[in-house]
């Protein structure tokens, strides 16, 4: 199953955000089992359409996310996605 671990920044903001083990080998619907979960998550990750907010990072097993709008990134049941908040400022 792959592996969602969201960033301790969230955690902070959220109270307890658990890594979650998804039953899905595409990242938009792995996400969206997560945000069933922890519906809270979802406005923090993504914005009114339903894409990738511009101060989040996505990595699905150490590449950046490929696909921002549809989340249409393919999944492996061994796969780790890491849910960061973006940096910023120089």
């Amino acid at each position: 199953m792959p592996r969602i671990v969201f960033t301790p920044q969230l955690r902070r903001l959220l109270g307890e955000v658990p890594d979650f083990d998804a039953g899905a080998l595409v990242l938009r619907e792995a996400l969206a089992q997560a945000f069933a979960a922890q519906p809270r998550l979802r406005s923090y990750v993504l914005d009114d359409q339903g894409h990738v907010r511009a101060n989040v990072a996505i990595f699905v097993d150490g590449r950046r996310l490929h696909d921002r709008v549809r989340l249409s990134d393919a999944l492996r049941p061994d796969s780790v996605v890491h849910v960061l908040q973006a940096l910023s400022g120089g």
